[in-house]
């Protein structure tokens, strides 16, 4: 047993509080500038499409950083990576908050990105290492925890305080919570051993990452507004980030000294604990994209509605996680992961039962008993992913596994608008073929309508948009629903045991 295995804090649950409280910050900033896009780019005399470059650098610069996380870590230390990154994306957040132009916005968006990067996987890894060992389950149950719940309060607390004060707000709030969040974790960590090792930096790996994850995260996030392949720019983005990232596989695979250890991968538990972890994880996320669009343009729900509508997922997860942390190694994570599947899986397909009469508390249920789901996902898939690794290479397994996670739900986003939009098309096409002077239904409800009007034809239009809407929506869900059911063989690929005796 090394030295930082024996370190505990002088008040463990003061530590994990900071770590979590900059974590739930960073991943709650990931989600709260979307609801402010609209005032930010009305305020700045900007295009929506300009304004939606504060969504993108930020996601470019964070993918960017997710990888790198392990070498720096091992440069500086473990502690003084998550105390830099947390001080810098305070001072980042206020600079947002002061920005003059949608360029400069655009520019410390893009700083704030890059630092929030190693915050989530140094959290994870420190929390594993001030917990006893028979208490990691706890400290990866609470982590995740946070994971699901930012990302509901974040457009709520978004909407109330672009619509209460200013969007400014949305970035200043993070300075206070950064600096206690510091001033604890420093005061707790400051004497935690971490050797350092120093290794020549891998510029022509870096150079790879940076261009290759670069030009794919800046597709995926245009991807939709400029129509895919039928736009020369997402056509040369893809053949950079094609070339770049098999260019930078090889060249890690082979490198004296890789930036990004890939070696990893040749664990069995780390692979198939990151690939469930991707796809389950991207399923979940799309599941949060589409349900609040569908609520507000189709049902006329409010920003602040929609949210609250999806909020109770969050509510079994923030009341039992650490529960299920205590008693999770009493159990197969296997199984555990099968079951939150199977939970999740069925609220998809119980979505697909939804019309346009579905009532606020009816989605909230749904919405409560998928948290079910959710608190038997992430804690033991992080467990499996992690379970061979040595210490030394937590760092670089957490922010490896989070990297692709991020990458994941980003090709989810693009994926499901795509789906969503070419369905509704879908849709659209065949309803509108029913109604003519032939069909007897459309006669009938015109007859009613008093004859053939533009009132009447508008009216019809609006139903038929809603219809095909719902359908759209009914067709997404069902296809979630299958996806879950079809991760359920890969986690059994895993083998255990899963809880770490080295």
């Amino acid at each position: 047993m090394n030295n930082n295995d024996q370190f505990r804090p002088q008040n463990l649950t003061l530590a994990a509080i900071g770590l979590c409280l900059a974590t739930f910050m960073q991943v709650l900033d990931t989600t709260i500038a979307n609801v402010a896009l609209p005032t930010i780019a009305g305020n700045m005399g900007v295009s929506s499409d300009q304004g939606n470059w504060v969504i993108t650098s930020f996601a470019v610069c964070n993918a960017i950083a997710l990888p790198l996380t392990g070498w720096v870590s091992r440069t500086i230390g473990e502690t003084k990576l998550f105390l830099g990154a947390v001080i810098l994306f305070a001072v980042s957040s206020f600079l947002c908050g002061t920005a003059q132009s949608m360029s400069e916005l655009i520019f410390y968006r893009a700083i704030q990105g890059f630092c929030s990067g190693p915050l989530f996987p140094m959290a994870q890894t420190l929390m594993m290492a001030i917990f006893p060992r028979n208490k990691r389950t706890v400290a990866l149950a609470v982590i995740s925890m946070v994971t699901v719940v930012a990302p509901i309060v974040g457009p709520i607390t978004g909407g109330w305080i672009t619509d209460s004060y200013s969007w400014r707000w949305i970035f200043y709030i993070n300075v206070p919570i950064a600096i206690f969040a510091s001033i604890v974790v420093f005061t707790q960590l400051k004497d935690r051993p971490e050797p350092t090792v120093k290794t020549p930096v891998d510029y022509m790996g870096l150079g790879l990452l940076v261009i290759g994850v670069g030009a794919l995260q800046i597709m995926l996030d245009k991807g939709n507004n400029l129509d895919w392949f039928s736009s020369n720019m997402i056509v040369i983005l893809a053949s950079i980030a094609s070339v770049a990232l098999t260019a930078f596989v090889i060249w890690e695979t082979t490198s004296e000294h890789p930036i990004v250890n890939l070696e990893l991968f040749k664990d069995r538990n780390f692979t198939v604990g990151t690939i469930a972890l991707v796809f389950g994880y991207s399923a979940f996320f799309a599941i949060n994209l589409i349900l609040p669009q569908w609520l507000e343009q189709n049902l006329g729900y409010t920003a602040i509605w929609a949210g609250l509508a999806a909020a109770p997922m969050g509510i079994i997860p923030l009341f039992t996680s650490a529960l299920v942390g205590k008693y999770a190694p009493k159990f197969d994570m296997r199984v555990l992961v099968t079951l939150s599947f199977i939970i999740i899986s069925s609220s998809c397909f119980m979505r697909a039962n939804f019309d346009l009469s579905v009532n606020f508390w009816d989605i909230a249920l749904v919405q409560g008993y998928m948290g079910i789901g959710i608190v038997l996902f992430f804690m033991p898939l992080t467990t499996i992913l992690l379970s061979n690794l040595p210490n030394n290479q937590l760092a670089e397994g957490a922010g490896l596994a989070t990297f692709l996670r991020v990458l994941g739900s980003g090709f989810a986003s693009s994926l499901s608008m795509w789906i969503w939009d070419r369905r509704e098309i879908f849709h659209y096409s065949q309803l509108n073929e029913n109604i003519s002077q032939h069909s007897v239904t459309a006669t009938s409800f015109f007859s009613k309508m008093g004859g053939l009007s533009q009132t009447a034809l508008a009216q019809v239009q609006e139903i038929v948009e809603k219809q095909a809407v719902m359908m759209s929506t009914i067709d997404y869900f069902t296809l979630l629903g299958w996806l879950f059911v079809g991760l359920l063989a890969i986690t059994w690929f895993a083998k255990p045991p899963f809880f770490r005796s080295h």
